[in-house]
């Protein structure tokens, strides 16, 4: 088929190369604008553009995804269908309406669940046990459309984002192959979302930081959450500590002030929650590199009864007790 490709992220990546490897003819890449990036600020470009000039692809980055000469342009490229993937942005109906058969979309959930910008992120927030793909002919809503496929994926107890992501991006690559052949067919299903639906947000600043009194549970999806990219932070004292992974040791009662560092064990430092007890695995203290709490502690002593917090601010140290 005459395919016009949508997609930004490293999610979008390896569908845009299973369309390549089957075949169809990919007239275009669209993606967003080159973004500056690191300390430096320098503009780098989307990965999705990197594959596309790698493919000898044209690439189009429009600022602006109802200027007309981009539609105009879009619209020279004689699209039978428009496959979006993690592009970013809401196509207007000018676009929608463009190709013959439509404009298709790979979404990273189970559709209705987890309309919206951050699927996987909200899937693994939430202790999620499965999440997948799900295949549909995109409308003016967000993600409402008629769905064509779905596939489910486990989330492992132990999964990042990171995992998921990666394991959903290679099963929404097959499952877009798929349905282009049976749309190609003229054997696409239509299948109306059903069902109690449900929206998975952008992630937030807000969204990133721990709330030491929430269950230790709680804390611990939000941290596989959120790694590898924001990653889940809390202080100590004004400084800033991402914990990237962490483990559940007990999850029943309060048995310590809630964000209080009880001590040290093998794997790494024991912070009491609002229900059981966590113990961080991996941190990465602000101006300093990502590493294990064991390589940590063997460098700095260990902060014993004092409280993490979600603001920065000075260091509380508590007693025994617990007690400030």
């Amino acid at each position: 088929m005459r395919v016009v490709f949508m997609g930004t992220p490293d999610f979008a990546v390896p569908s845009l190369k299973a369309l390549v490897e089957d075949g169809h003819d990919v007239r275009a890449v669209v993606t967003q604008p080159d973004r500056p990036k690191g300390r430096g600020k320098k503009y780098t470009p989307p990965p999705v553009k990197e594959v596309a000039q790698a493919l000898s692809l044209p690439v189009i980055q429009p600022v602006q995804i109802k200027d007309p000469d981009f539609i105009g342009l879009l619209r020279s490229y004689a699209p039978e269908v428009i496959v979006v993937v993690a592009y970013g942005r809401i196509l207007p109906p000018a676009v929608l309406s463009l190709p013959e058969y439509g404009c298709i979309n790979v979404h990273a959930s189970l559709l209705p669940k987890y309309r919206g910008a951050a699927p996987i992120h909200r899937a693994v927030i939430n202790g999620e046990k499965e999440t997948g793909i799900t295949t549909m002919f995109m409308d003016e809503g967000l993600d409402t459309g008629d769905m064509i496929l779905k596939e489910k994926v486990p989330i492992h107890e132990e999964d990042t984002a990171g995992d998921v992501h990666d394991r959903l991006a290679e099963v929404g690559a097959r499952l877009l192959i798929e349905t282009l052949d049976m749309i190609r067919q003229g054997r696409a299903p239509r299948v109306p979302q059903k069902g109690e639906a449900s929206y998975a947000p952008m992630i937030t600043g807000t969204d990133e930081l721990i709330e030491w009194d929430k269950p230790a549970r709680d804390i611990f999806n939000l941290i596989r959450g959120m790694n590898p990219w924001p990653g889940a932070r809390t202080y100590l004292g004004n400084k800033m500590l991402k914990v990237w992974r962490a483990q559940i040791l007990k999850d029943d009662e309060l048995l310590a002030r809630p964000g209080r560092v009880m001590g040290t064990v093998r794997d790494g430092i024991l912070v009491g929650t609002g229900k059981g007890l966590l113990v961080i695995t991996e941190l990465q203290m602000q101006g300093a590199k990502r590493m294990s709490a064991a390589d940590f502690l063997r460098g700095t002593p260990a902060p014993l009864g004092m409280i993490l917090s979600n603001v920065p601010g000075k260091e509380i140290v508590c007693d025994d007790s617990g007690i400030v």
